[in-house]
């Protein structure tokens, strides 16, 4: 079954500089398909998303045990770390944008038709992105809750021309992983039908609707 939500839009005259708390507001979506593991552990991921005349705002909410953050350059392999991820695509799965993000904030941005064959995105583009980390300090039964904010402005779709999106609809996913964290994990937002680990199956995209 393929999941699709309505993307709400945010018009200028009510954004503030907080997409944090503004996003706290929104309907959050679950990321609650675990993948490729028995071994009981099932970290809780869900995010909320809006859009404006210029932007994707989007918040990821974590706990998990063991959150882990190597990696700190601009495009480094976040994926190994406690990670949440992004994939977009605009041409209905032909090709898409891959955004992914330590709980640190580090990104790291790709575009292309699969995966080997991606060409990272541009540091000055990536950088583009705006992002707001909060990681709780005090561990609740092991588990620390973690939240990263996200605006991500059209220009870093450098591929596309985009200008706007109302009225529109695109495919995604949205994952949460680590893959070198004591507990590895893999969770897709809409359902993976694959034997190994793999994020990078634009079929099982969903579909997002921007009102």
């Amino acid at each position: 079954m393929i999941k699709q939500f309505d993307c709400q839009f945010i018009p200028d005259e009510k954004l503030t500089n907080d997409v944090s708390s503004l996003l706290n507001e929104y309907p959050r979506q679950a990321i609650d398909n675990l993948l490729w593991s028995d071994n009981g552990y099932f970290p809780q991921v869900e995010f909320s998303m809006a859009y404006t005349a210029h932007s994707f705002l989007l918040k990821y909410f974590v706990k998990e045990k063991y959150p882990v953050a190597t990696h700190t350059q601009v495009n480094d392999l976040v994926y190994k770390d406690s990670c949440v991820e992004f994939f977009v695509s605009f041409d209905n799965g032909a090709n898409y944008y891959n955004l992914e993000f330590n709980c640190l904030g580090t990104p790291y941005g790709a575009y292309g038709a699969g995966n080997p064959g991606r060409a990272e995105l541009p540091v000055d583009v990536v950088n583009q992105i705006k992002v707001s980390t909060f990681i709780n300090d005090v561990e609740i039964e092991g588990v620390t809750e973690w939240e990263i904010s996200l605006d991500i402005p059209f220009s870093v779709f450098i591929y596309e021309n985009v200008t706007s999106l109302k009225s529109t609809a695109c495919k995604a996913n949205f994952y949460k992983c680590g893959d070198e964290t004591p507990e590895p994990h893999y969770l897709s937002w809409n359902n993976i039908l694959s034997s190994r680990p793999n994020f990078h199956v634009p079929e099982f995209f969903g579909s997002i609707k921007f009102m």
